[in-house]
């Protein structure tokens, strides 16, 4: 049975791949859609296109096993959905660089360059003017994320779902540093005038 029957709703458990409803599991972001009470979605509006992209990644990446780590870390993604322009090669340089170590010469090789590239367009992000460099960046981010994550399980690295776990969980930490601070309650900003 894919999902737990609570009163007359049905709680996911966490399975790879896409799911029509919860009664046959969810993925990690399909659950996150489920907790916020939007419309049951593996990218729902809730969390960046980029967070959400990870989420699916890490998900279906993890062995069945690992994949219960994951549960806690679910709504950690709701409402983080920072618009700042950094956050995306942010996010590939949190998922490409600890990867670098497990994989080949020439594919570690291809992350480096993947982060130097982030590196690059956060700079040019920086300017008054960006250049060329940081146009499209968002069409190439999530295939430099996707391949960082992928590669994991591709070169059977021993300690996958614990690196999958550290990646998802520095992703969330790196995008909810870029959400704009919360306004202070209106009694509080009473108190200190």
């Amino acid at each position: 049975m894919a999902g737990k029957t609570v009163g007359i709703e049905v709680v996911p458990i966490l399975s790879r791949g896409r799911h029509r409803d919860p009664r046959r599991g969810g993925c990690f972001m399909e659950y996150a859609s489920y907790l916020a009470g939007v419309p049951w979605s593996d990218s729902p509006d809730c969390t960046h296109p980029l967070l959400a992209l990870i989420g699916r990644e890490v998900n279906d990446e993890m062995s069945d096993a690992g994949r219960t780590m994951l549960v806690p870390l679910v709504p950690a993604v709701i409402g983080v959905n920072p618009s700042h322009p950094e956050v995306v090669p942010a996010l590939v340089a949190r998922c490409a660089r600890p990867v670098v170590p497990f994989v080949s010469e020439q594919f570690g090789a291809k992350l480096v360059a993947a982060v130097q590239k982030a590196e690059a367009v956060r700079e040019d992000l920086r300017k008054p003017e960006p250049t060329q460099l940081s146009v499209g960046y968002e069409w190439e981010a999530p295939l430099a994320v996707a391949g960082a994550i992928r590669a994991i399980t591709d070169f059977r690295v021993p300690t996958a779902d614990a690196l999958l776990h550290q990646i998802l969980t520095e992703a969330i930490a790196e995008a909810r540093q870029w959400m704009p601070a919360a306004p202070l309650p209106i009694e509080t900003v009473a108190v200190l005038r």
